[in-house]
């Protein structure tokens, strides 16, 4: 029997809806990425994660044709990269991803990061965004590791309320202040790394651990016949955030989806909630390298 979760929404501040989990591809090698979106669409997916950056937008546009589901069914959303920041230069970016994914559509395009030394750059690739969805050309618009100071100055100086805020969140980051200050403006937020799977976290004796491995979820897992990764994604889906899990592996997409027939107690909730270290596993978005300003998004 179907559960009737597989099928649930969030509804953006504009009114448009977004399925509750998604697929993304970040470090998706370009030569695996279309056969695990068309494994994914397959397994019940309809929503597809990518960017500009993850240099694999072509195989996502490829993996949607090869899977058969029809485009009007599948959300589809990427980023504009920092080196195309600027508001003509942006608006280029977008014929650039559309071309790539054989869509003439986007129905989410967000800024990839803030760009604190060169804010003015990076609001005016939020203007070129709204001036997209003015168009028409994209359903939603918003951004990606803002944080809440980078959010009210974006907020301040445009028109368009971001729809959501994609940033790096699992049991053991959980940025709190991120969230709080993404619903007191409207913004969703999403969860890249929900599972903490692109992240690693080392202890005072240089042991490496995971969320994965984590004896709270692994208890919580054990209580309920689950994964801890599929642990990890309802706790998302309950608190109401928008998760993005990544795999190239069929057996692990299918895990992944497989997250609709179970349900954390609050307490479980609050004992996953409580594992935050603050600890941050990816780059800090107050922290510009200069490398970042060497990738050039290429036109085909």
């Amino acid at each position: 029997m179907t559960d009737p979760q597989q099928n649930s929404t969030l509804t953006l501040n504009n009114g448009v809806t977004v399925p509750v989990l998604g697929f993304g591809v970040f470090q998706s090698p370009a030569e695996e990425t279309a056969a695990a979106v068309e494994t994914a669409l397959r397994t019940g997916y309809r929503h597809i994660d990518t960017a500009a950056a993850y240099f694999n937008e072509r195989q996502v546009g490829e993996g949607l044709r090869r899977s058969g589901v029809d485009r009007s069914e599948v959300f589809i959303e990427t980023k504009v990269w920092v080196t195309d920041y600027g508001y003509d230069e942006t608006l280029h970016a977008f014929e650039k991803s559309t071309r790539k994914l054989g869509v003439d559509q986007l129905d989410l395009l967000l800024l990839h990061q803030p760009v604190p030394e060169r804010f003015d750059a990076t609001v005016a690739a939020y203007n070129a965004l709204e001036k997209l969805y003015e168009e028409g050309r994209v359903r939603a618009i918003g951004v990606s590791n803002f944080m809440p100071h980078h959010l009210a100055e974006l907020v301040e100086r445009t028109s368009v309320v971001p729809a959501v805020n994609q940033v790096e969140l699992h049991p053991y980051f959980t940025q709190p202040d991120v969230q709080k200050a993404n619903a007191e403006h409207g913004v969703l937020t999403q969860a890249w790394s929900p599972i903490g799977g692109i992240t690693f976290y080392w202890d005072k004796d240089g042991a490496g651990r995971s969320t994965l491995q984590d004896p709270t979820v692994r208890a919580i897992a054990q209580a309920h016949g689950r994964t801890p990764a599929q642990v990890l994604l309802r706790w998302h889906i309950q608190q109401g955030r928008n998760a993005i899990p990544k795999s190239t592996n069929p057996a692990r997409i299918a895990e992944n989806f497989d997250v609709f027939g179970f349900q954390l107690s609050s307490a479980e909730l609050a004992a996953l909630d409580a594992l935050d270290t603050g600890v941050r596993g990816g780059p800090d978005p107050n922290v510009t390298s200069p490398e970042r300003f060497k990738v050039v998004i290429p036109e085909d």
